[in-house]
């Protein structure tokens, strides 16, 4: 193999005296898959920032093909041969697949938009590397698997030579990602360099040729994939072994703690996102929500906790109607929720740890004190939190943030886990997490529900994590639920897979008793 991309010393350093990277050295080859991991504040989305012209960087340098490199932005990073895919699609829904793979580089006849042009030059580059898909469509009609191929090629289409993908299998089914990897590893054949972030370790010890580890902000090092372990990669992350399978008991269902009845969501399109949804949620236990993003989900999980109003049927907590019902007023009744933005929903970025932390209890009689603030006694709480679950900051008064995703999604399950619950919402509570943080909110959900007796609804892109942690599990596809499980026992991510893409379905009949 040829090395294609080297990177030399690179060191950046934030205005607030952060040390993002520090001294960080290694090279990708052409006809490579280049894993980088580590944990969440480790350093990988700085330096990919930088590799992508995003950031700049006080020491070190960049070399492609053995040209140095200065990158003042993505154009500069794209023109030079350098691609990212990143995590949350960039695309103009309104628009076909052709017109989004050409934006910015239209073709043209007589000056005008030669739009029969655009879905040639597309459907030839498709057709080159085997990405089976219909150029014509529009962005709003496909699914995101669909999304992240037209990603790819709008990369390919501008000649780049290295493909930065973050978390690319995030929200994708067993068979949707084995044809990305089939692609990704034709990509590879025909000379280009991948570097694939991310958080599953067995995807990179499927997928990869080798990693590149990095811990608090430095290069551990560089190893071959044929070399490594799913453990010893993480022992190299994080310093210790990690534990994400679990020997949970059997669970006998207790009494019912929601009953969700005939339940109705519409969009703003008028569309019905959560059509006719019935079941029951029981204390003490983990109930699975499988599903292919954009299938209801977030909207049943959302009116369920009261964070959005649903359209028609009944959601009882405890025997208590919630509709009408403030988040307030839901929170004091039990309700908890790990939203699945937990930037825009989870917290307030602007505010510090500790105020994230006490802003739903900042009026309970615990942290108040002749009617003002006890600040001793909130101090004590918060530094509590910080040391209980492992939240990495300078102090409890620092913004959040200042701080990495994994840390900011910590902030939130110490609020929310530490509110005297008995029902908790779950979602997505371990998306672009790394694998220490992610056996914390694992064991902690598990102890919840199977230790305390909290009803737990789970909803994750993550068919590993809902096998492993849910009692029983259930799968919905455009708004209903067209599977369930009584128990994760001998349920695999390709029988889940096959009824997310709707190949499979369940009658209500066989549904009857599991809801």
């Amino acid at each position: 193999m040829s090395e294609l991309l080297k990177v030399e010393n690179i060191t950046k350093i934030y205005t607030n005296g952060f040390v993002a990277n520090k001294d960080i050295s290694f090279t990708v080859n052409a006809n490579e898959i280049h894993a980088l991991v580590g944990e969440n504040g480790a350093g990988k989305t700085t330096l990919m920032k930088i590799l992508f012209g995003m950031e700049d960087y006080q020491e070190g340098a960049i070399y492609l093909e053995g040209e140095k490199l200065e990158l003042k932005s993505p154009l500069d990073a794209i023109h030079k041969g350098i691609g990212m895919i990143h995590q949350h699609f960039m695309l103009v829904p309104s628009l076909s697949i052709a017109e989004n793979i050409v934006l910015g580089i239209e073709p043209t006849k007589a000056s005008f938009f030669d739009y029969n042009e655009a879905v040639k030059i597309t459907s030839d580059i498709a057709k080159k590397y085997n990405f089976n898909i219909d150029v014509t469509k529009k962005v709003n009609e496909i699914s995101v698997a669909q999304m992240q191929k037209v990603e790819i090629l709008k990369a390919l289409i501008r000649g780049v030579k290295i493909l930065i993908m973050d978390e690319p299998t995030a929200v994708l089914t067993p068979q949707e990602t084995k044809e990305l990897f089939e692609q990704l590893v034709i990509l590879r054949d025909s000379g280009y360099a991948i570097i694939f972030i991310s958080h599953k370790l067995e995807e990179i010890m499927q997928l990869c040729d080798r990693v590149t580890i990095l811990r608090k902000g430095r290069c551990v090092g560089t190893y071959n994939i044929a070399d490594m372990t799913e453990a010893k990669i993480s022992r190299l992350m994080i310093g210790r072994d990690v534990e994400l399978k679990f020997n949970k008991k059997a669970k006998q269902a207790k009494n019912t703690v929601m009953e969700i009845r005939n339940l109705i969501c519409v969009n703003d399109d008028g569309k019905r996102v959560v059509d006719n949804v019935s079941l029951n949620i029981h204390a003490g236990e983990i109930l699975g929500i499988v599903g292919i993003e954009g299938n209801g989900q977030k909207e049943f999980s959302e009116a369920i906790c009261g964070f959005s109003e649903y359209h028609a049927g009944s959601v009882r907590f405890n025997g208590v109607d919630i509709k009408g019902k403030s988040i307030r007023e839901l929170r004091q009744m039990g309700i908890a929720h790990i939203p699945e933005d937990r930037m825009k929903n989870g917290c307030a970025m602007n505010l510090s740890v500790k105020d994230n932390i006490i802003g739903d209890r900042y009026f309970s009689p615990q942290f108040r004190k002749f009617g003002f603030l006890n600040s001793k006694a909130i101090n004590r709480f918060v530094d509590q939190c910080i040391s209980d679950f492992e939240i990495a900051c300078d102090n409890r008064n620092q913004p959040v943030r200042m701080l990495s995703g994994g840390n900011i999604q910590k902030v939130v399950v110490a609020r929310e886990f530490t509110s005297g619950c008995k029902f908790i919402l779950a979602s997505q509570p371990t998306r672009g997490i790394d694998v220490g943080t992610t056996e914390m909110i694992r064991k902690l959900l598990i102890s919840m529900s199977h230790e305390k007796d909290v009803a737990t609804v789970l909803v994750s892109a993550d068919l590993n994590e809902l096998l492993e942690v849910s009692d029983r599990l259930i799968v919905m596809r455009k708004g209903k639920i067209v599977a369930a499980f009584p128990t994760t026992q001998g349920v695999t991510e390709e029988l889940l897979g096959e009824y997310m893409l709707g190949i499979k379905t369940m009658t209500a009949a066989e549904m009857e008793d599991l809801l």
